[in-house]
């Protein structure tokens, strides 16, 4: 299993235009610089997923002007950064395929190409806080076996957030509809699954949903912030997965639901 747990300490207020510092903790791997800037594409893939709206056209709005500053400052500590057009524009090279959700009920998601990973590319819009109904995703957190509809042959001892597994499947026909189609355009079997905090959740749900309705792909999944989404069975069954979690060092979601509520990061995450 490819696991990488990095730890990110970025100064997130608005002076604080220093380069980031990084320390470590029991468990958690301090990243240097170089690899930080590795991640640099899916930290603005997920940011993306804040400012598309939803629509398969490659421009990004107002909204994400703030959205992952913590993550965005650690790679760049230009104040431009933070425009609302610097995600779309720092991966330009972006095709979008296909793209859908409210940013409520069902948070914003795009598929598409990148030419520079040479990858079909899925990301997931995270929880937005000025959205109710996106903030009841995160609530129902009862585990639930998954979905045999679209988890076919999984255990029923493998259970998932239900919240998040409800959230998931909204979107999740388009969005393999859209792989498909990018597979077909570009002759690849290459996914990139990206999300951060609510979107990581996601992104981990659609990457084993994808390689369970397309097994000839392979996956890597980038999650930023997220939460735990599954019970320990769920965690060891991930452990042929490529993963890499990326959390900051102020941010409550990574260690929620709580353990004593039943669930677990996969291998190697607290």
């Amino acid at each position: 299993m490819i696991f990488s747990i990095l730890f990110f300490l970025a100064q997130v207020a608005v002076s604080a235009l220093a380069a980031p510092i990084v320390n470590e903790r029991d468990g958690v791997t301090a990243a240097s610089v170089s690899v930080i800037s590795s991640y640099t594409p899916y930290i603005q893939f997920a940011r993306a997923a804040y400012c598309t709206n939803g629509a398969n056209k490659w421009t990004c709005g107002g909204s994400c002007s703030f959205v992952l500053m913590g993550f965005v400052r650690v790679i760049d500590s230009d104040p431009s950064t933070f425009s609302p057009l610097a995600a779309c524009n720092a991966i330009s090279d972006f095709q979008i395929y296909a793209g859908g959700g409210d940013g409520a009920a069902t948070p914003s998601w795009f598929v598409g190409w990148s030419s520079s990973l040479s990858s079909i590319v899925v990301a997931h819009e995270g929880t937005d806080p000025t959205q109710f109904l996106s903030l009841l995703n995160d609530i129902d957190f009862v585990p639930d076996p998954m979905d045999q509809a679209y988890f076919p042959g999984v255990s029923s001892s493998i259970k998932v957030h239900g919240g998040f597994q409800d959230t998931f499947k909204r979107s999740a026909s388009s969005i393999l509809t859209a792989v498909k189609t990018v597979m077909a355009a570009k002759s690849s079997s290459k996914v990139t699954l990206v999300g951060h905090s609510l979107g990581g959740a996601l992104a981990l749900l659609d990457s084993v949903y994808l390689k369970i309705q397309i097994p000839s792909i392979t996956t890597k999944t980038i999650t930023l912030g997220g939460p735990r989404v599954g019970n320990p069975a769920f965690a060891d069954y991930l452990k042929s997965f490529d993963l890499t979690r990326i959390t900051h060092s102020q941010d409550p979601i990574p260690i929620v639901p709580g353990r004593l509520l039943g669930f677990a990061h996969p291998q190697g995450m607290c």
